[in-house]
């Protein structure tokens, strides 16, 4: 092999490494809603009760370096709109949560509608105008109903 086709080579080598990785990043924050609509009960969250109006329920793990930041955005969020809550599970020490709600990653976002059936999941650090464009649509299905 000539050095001119190890470059080559390893320039292809680059381009697809880095063509998966935009891929794989566009798809985890990419918000899914063609999921098996479940209730979730939040008593066995460890919660009392779910928002009037929409749950953004995250789950974040102690070793997580991420989770901090969307915990202050989803907080945030879940401040400036009424009848909206915020609920943080950590998954540390609830490996059975973990495998019921399918979490391979933390931090992993579950937008609940008042009825508490998964509506939007959000894989990794979910974007604030995506959070709220998905509250926008539930409250105005809300209205709808």
């Amino acid at each position: 092999m000539t050095l001119v086709g190890a470059l080559i080579a390893l320039a292809v080598l680059l381009a697809a490494t880095v063509a998966l990785g935009v891929f794989l990043n566009w798809s985890q924050s990419r918000p899914r809603r063609d999921i098996a609509h479940e209730v979730v009960e939040p008593h066995r969250l460890g919660a009392d009760a779910l928002g009037e109006t929409a749950t953004l329920l995250q789950f974040s793990t102690e070793m997580c370096a991420r989770c901090p930041g969307v915990h202050r955005t989803l907080s945030t969020i879940a401040d400036d709109h009424t009848g909206v809550r915020h609920l943080d599970v950590d998954l540390t020490h609830r490996p059975d949560i973990a495998k019921h709600f399918h979490v391979l990653q933390t931090p992993t976002t579950l937008v609940l509608d008042r009825h508490g059936v998964v509506q939007t999941r959000l894989g990794g650090v979910p974007s604030r105008e995506v959070l709220e464009l998905e509250l926008k649509r539930l409250t105005a299905e809300n209205v709808n109903v």
